[in-house]
């Protein structure tokens, strides 16, 4: 279903159609906010509160304050707007409208004309998105492309000289590195590390510095850190000599080079319209950035795709969906030799409790499918893999997900053995063959949702 209407159910907002309370509380980007929106749920902190087709709420909040917090919720995105100054999204005040507004007319939020303060923020949206479909199809005046095509392309250039010098400076680190023995990486500790990160940074090369930071962090990390630094060392070699001869390679292995160097690159390509499963969202603080990954599922295509959301200065990432719900919804991929990423387009109609699980396999198959993409992004840390009859299992180490056949077993990685979703995956479990989606990589599985024998109900693990 390639960006056509065709043989689509009509939108259920314009039918009036509401989310249940469970789908809205499902969007909170944490416990805690959850818990907040949900006492504001109810009318008693609520003025001039409405809704209009389609799919538009807002509402005054009284706050601590002299004047109430202005609140707006575009559900075609979902994307949201409030004056307080919660740097989380969605805030507790728009949960708490949208609880307020699933609860029906009788609470008051019934169908009206928005107020000019909620029609100035929706109208700015709506310009956006017309720029960015203007430039999407070639549109005319300054969304065709830069004003000077010439300059942009002097700046890229500038830009690719920059990173070719970044790049030749770290060959020569490493090439000191092993010439001295990786022992003395030990001694020299983290600060000559993250000098040569804070010249890949001047060097406009990101992607470089955080793979540099990667390595300063190597030596003393525990038994058999020697072997990681190498094979890490070995990794950012070949995409140093990658990136340095990027002319000679094929069109989506250069795309991949350029993303995991760091450079920005565009969505593009046909939209992919299906009813997208929400199979896992978490946040990562990354230095400054805190990122937060949305895992998709396409029912009817068969995609797996990949939502990135940045937030900066402490701010949490904007972009959130309901988890455990399946939307209707576009995306658009970014380019790059086996690249899941994608751009969300907007969903289309309120979320629905997921089905069931992604089709999935045996332990053997999760393997193949990451030795594939390795392939295609030798830099690759994890491949999205759905696991079908597994059983978790301690081993000598800790926990692995063995087939229930006894064919083959995946270890936990750290990180999974040290969370609480390891102990909500047992319970789920109890002994008896589950299905599970995570990451599946070089060290390992981590978990991040299950469902129960017979495919009902989709526990997230995070």
């Amino acid at each position: 279903m390639l960006g056509s209407n065709g043989g689509q159910p009509p939108n259920p907002l314009e039918q009036g159609a509401r989310w249940t309370a469970d789908q809205v509380r499902a969007l909170a980007p944490d416990a805690a906010s959850a818990k907040a929106g949900t006492k504001l749920g109810v009318s008693g902190p609520w003025s001039g509160t409405g809704t209009s087709g389609p799919g538009v709420v807002w509402g005054l909040c009284r706050g601590s304050g002299s004047r109430p917090y202005q609140t707006v919720v575009d559900l075609s995105g979902p994307a949201y707007t409030c004056s307080c100054p919660s740097r989380k999204f969605p805030c507790k005040h728009a949960l708490g409208l949208l609880l307020l507004w699933s609860a029906g007319e009788e609470e008051g939020v019934g169908a009206g004309e928005a107020p000019a303060w909620a029609r100035e923020w929706l109208d700015g949206r709506a310009r956006r998105a017309g720029t960015a479909g203007d430039r999407a199809v070639g549109g005319t005046g300054a969304a065709q492309g830069p004003a000077d095509p010439e300059a942009a392309r002097r700046r890229t250039e500038r830009r690719a000289a920059r990173v070719s010098a970044g790049a030749l400076e770290l060959e020569r680190r490493l090439a000191d590195l092993v010439r001295g023995g990786l022992a003395s990486a030990g001694q020299s500790g983290y600060g000559l590390w993250e000098e040569t990160a804070a010249r890949m940074v001047d060097a406009q090369a990101p992607g470089l510095a955080g793979r540099v930071r990667e390595l300063g962090a190597l030596p003393g990390s525990g038994p058999g850190w020697p072997v990681r630094l190498l094979e890490e060392c070995a990794l950012t070699h070949l995409l140093d000599t990658a990136w340095l001869g990027i002319e000679r390679l094929p069109d989506p292995l250069a795309a991949t080079v350029r993303a995991r160097v760091g450079l920005p690159t565009a969505a593009e390509g046909p939209a992919v319209r299906d009813r997208w499963m929400v199979l896992a969202q978490f946040d990562s603080p990354e230095g400054k950035l805190t990122t937060r990954r949305i895992w998709l599922h396409g029912r009817a295509s068969g995609h797996t795709a990949l939502l990135l959301s940045f937030g900066a200065a402490g701010r949490a990432p904007q972009l959130a969906l309901p988890l455990g719900a399946e939307v209707e919804a576009e995306l658009t991929r970014y380019p790059g030799a086996g690249q899941l990423r994608a751009e969300l387009g907007g969903t289309i109609g309120p979320p629905v409790p997921i089905g069931g699980p992604p089709p999935g396999g045996p332990v053997a198959a999760a393997l193949d499918a990451y030795g594939r993409a390795l392939r295609d992004d030798p830099w690759l840390d994890a491949w999205p893999v759905t696991l079908a009859e597994v059983v978790p299992v301690p081993d000598a180490t800790g926990w692995q997900l063995a087939d229930a056949d006894g064919g083959a077993a995946l270890p936990l990685t750290a990180a999974a053995r040290a969370r609480p979703g390891l102990w909500k995956l047992l319970a789920v479990s109890g002994g008896h063959p589950v299905t599970v989606f995570g990451e599946c990589g070089h060290q390992g599985v981590t978990p991040l949702a299950a469902w129960a024998p017979g495919g009902q109900g989709m526990v997230p693990l995070l």
